[in-house]
């Protein structure tokens, strides 16, 4: 027996499933501790008999407060890792051994469902799709499957990451903060098996939890656009990141896992963005490009407070007119900055094309020199020096 792990099972009204579940999982000689969420089918005392841990909650209060009433119960058990699958049936018990096999103290293993099977509802395979995107925008990491319910959680996760999320929308929380808190996302294939529509139960409430998940990425999202670094759980380090002291926010972005060649690619795109005449939306426009391009968001966003008016934007404006009169704006006066903002916009325009690529690259090579730097400081200091 693998004593390090619990494989919780949260349950809500699943009778007809549940036992056979359990005994899927007591097959790989595994300890199971089921969370029966206010059931009112009686489902747990299908379990008699098996030697398996029951808590239940007097009234349902959501799939993600039942992950939670386990996670604490492993806190008390001494567990490392807790594995989750859902009570319905559609997770196959046997391919556990894949999430174990990925385990790691600060790695959350995310089964990812293949669809290939029948019955596979259409507003399933969308709402993977949508899930994935935004969390790849809110934290660059690549989750092939991230509404899925069978994963593996290391213990320590839920003993620092702040959840507040109690029913389906938990599941998408818990990825953004942990990957926020520095835990890497694995991603492992999986089986999986959708009855007919007809016998189908799912306790998915579309209005409700749609909103809810809605709601909570905008937050996410939001939360993701301030150029404030995320805390990093057992980072030593403290300190904000800010154009204002570069060497010390190079090196608390190094220790961060982030490589020299990315944040200067960072930096030169948060410059190159912030130097287009993309009035309002520069901060949208890195926020989800470094997401797919899983760059430093916070470099980006950094860099872009380097383009605050007048001065970018000014020598934008110079160029812009440069290639139309082949002199530079000399007259800085109401009817060329006022009755002539139309002009002004156009160069802007014609300007950018020149000036933030070669703005994008001086930034990018600097950063990339700095970070060299401080990089090799930190390797002889071992720690975050004087940065």
């Amino acid at each position: 027996m693998i004593t390090e792990v619990l494989v919780v099972i949260p349950v809500y009204n699943h009778a007809d499933t549940l036992r056979r579940v359990v005994e899927g999982v007591l097959a790989l000689n595994l300890d199971v501790l089921v969370v029966d969420d206010g059931s009112t089918d009686s489902g747990a005392d299908t379990l008699v008999g098996l030697p398996v841990r029951v808590i239940r909650h007097e009234r349902n209060q959501g799939k993600g407060r039942a992950i939670l009433t386990a996670a604490t119960e492993a806190i008390r058990l001494n567990k490392r890792y807790i594995v989750t699958l859902d009570a319905d049936g559609q997770h196959d018990p046997v391919e556990i051994p894949k999430l174990l096999a990925e385990r790691a103290p600060k790695a959350v293993v995310v089964g990812a469902r293949i669809f290939d099977g029948p019955n596979i509802p259409a507003s399933t395979r969308f709402g993977r799709w949508f899930s994935n995107f935004w969390l790849r925008v809110q934290t660059g990491q690549v989750v092939s499957d991230a509404q899925c319910g069978f994963r593996l959680y290391p213990v320590k996760l839920f003993e620092v990451v702040p959840l507040r999320e109690p029913r389906f929308a938990f599941e998408i929380e818990v990825l953004a903060k942990a990957a926020w808190g520095g835990f890497e996302i694995r991603n492992v294939d999986i089986s999986v098996y959708y009855p007919p529509p007809a016998e189908r139960i799912s306790h998915f409430n579309k209005l409700r939890d749609n909103i809810a998940i809605s709601l909570l990425n905008t937050r996410l999202t939001a939360r993701a656009f301030m150029p404030v670094p995320h805390r990093q759980f057992e980072l030593d380090c403290q300190g904000r990141i800010t154009p204002l002291h570069p060497i010390r926010s190079l090196g608390l972005l190094l220790r961060q896992d982030n490589t020299p060649i990315v944040l200067a690619l960072s930096a030169a795109l948060g410059m190159f963005i912030g130097s287009l005449p993309l009035i309002g939306m520069t901060c949208v426009f890195i926020v989800m490009l470094t997401g797919y391009l899983r760059l430093s968001r916070i470099t980006g966003l950094a860099v872009n407070q380097l383009c605050m008016p007048p001065m970018v934007q000014a020598l934008c404006i110079e160029m812009g007119h440069f290639l139309r009169h082949g002199e530079l704006l000399t007259d800085i006066s109401l009817r060329t900055l006022g009755f002539e903002a139309h002009q002004r916009l156009l160069e802007w325009v014609l300007g950018s094309l020149v000036v933030a690529p070669l703005l994008a690259m001086m930034v990018g090579t600097l950063v990339y020199f700095l970070a060299l730097a401080v990089r090799a400081g930190l390797l002889r200091g071992g720690g975050c020096g004087h940065v």
